[in-house]
């Protein structure tokens, strides 16, 4: 199927590089630049990593306290059987200066894993605990899906896609939140980026309400490029904009994607670019943006409502 909006375009919707006045979801986007590519998590039994949590004495400080939200892998054989038995990292700190050998080993394993790695000072290590061994890494709460799981969940239920794709959302809570509409919502799966991206961390996890047990939730090299691949197979990108049309105007019909961005930066330019079409939620209020998850739960619920129709 072609990418290019105008060739897939459908009668009474504009596409996305049409522009119109008004106040609407989400502030402008800016452009985003370097994004990294990282590679799908393998297929397996989804498994949780209390075995390896870290839990600090009552002496032990931390300093950031997004820490406190996700499992802490500390010394090298966690971190090393981690990667070797193909669980999903969201992050490696290491500490600054010469790595000997196993920490070296450790380091280009999560290299060719695409795990996102920070080199930060000694003192943010200790923080954490005193017992890092020069890494510390921060596991997932949950297995991530594949684009593929994703699609054959639609195929065996004899439904269209119906995926969410989430730009540039850092919130846990937003993204808990999203994750349980998307499961009441018959969403087929959640699609999010490896870097500037929350991940499933426990305070999402928490915040889903038990909802991540029933949604795939992928996390892929590059949004753009996922899109373009996702057009082949007859799904049809909306991006949920400040400039779109009136989504109680928009017939959402067969495979569909809804792209969320964050309430701050909005979509990225490039994966707006890729979208078939832009819609809007219409304001009337002073504030110029709704909640990430209250926008998406709205938008899920007006695909949802459609399909019900037509059945």
């Amino acid at each position: 199927m072609p990418s290019d909006p105008k060739k897939r375009n459908r009668p009474g919707l504009k596409a996305t590089n049409e522009k119109k006045e008004g106040n609407k979801f989400i502030p402008n986007y800016r452009s985003r630049t370097n994004i990294k590519n990282t590679s799908n998590s393998p297929e397996m039994n989804r498994r949780n990593y209390q075995q390896y949590e870290y839990h600090p004495d009552e002496q032990s400080v931390r300093t950031d306290r997004k820490e406190t939200d996700e499992y802490i892998l500390t010394g090298r054989n966690p971190i090393r059987e981690a990667l070797k038995n193909g669980h999903d990292l969201e992050k490696l700190l290491v500490q600054r200066g010469e790595l000997s050998g196993s920490a070296r080993e450790i380091v280009q394993k999560a290299k060719e894993k695409k795990v996102q790695i920070q080199v930060v000072d000694k003192s943010r290590l200790d923080a954490i605990t005193p017992s890092h061994q020069g890494l510390i890494a921060y596991a997932s709460a949950y297995q991530y899906s594949t684009i593929e799981e994703i699609l054959q969940t639609a195929d065996e239920k004899g439904e269209k896609p119906f995926l969410v794709v989430l730009d540039g959302i850092t919130d846990p809570h937003n993204f808990g939140a999203i994750i349980r509409t998307a499961e009441c919502a018959g969403v087929h799966g959640i699609i999010i980026p490896q870097h500037r991206s929350v991940g499933l961390s426990p305070a999402a996890v928490k915040s889903s309400a038990g909802a991540v047990e029933y949604v795939k939730v992928a996390r892929v090299n590059n949004i753009s490029r996922t899109i373009e691949e996702l057009k082949k197979e007859g799904i049809w990108f909306y991006a949920v904009t400040m400039n779109g049309q009136d989504y109680r105007n928009v017939s959402f019909d067969g495979g569909v994607a809804l792209v969320i961005g964050a309430e701050e930066d909005g979509i990225s330019r490039l994966v707006q670019d890729n979208c078939d079409y832009a819609v809007s939620l219409p304001m009337t209020g002073k504030i110029e943006s709704l909640n990430a998850s209250v926008a998406a739960g709205i938008m899920m619920y007006r695909v949802f409502d459609g399909r019900r129709t037509t059945k």
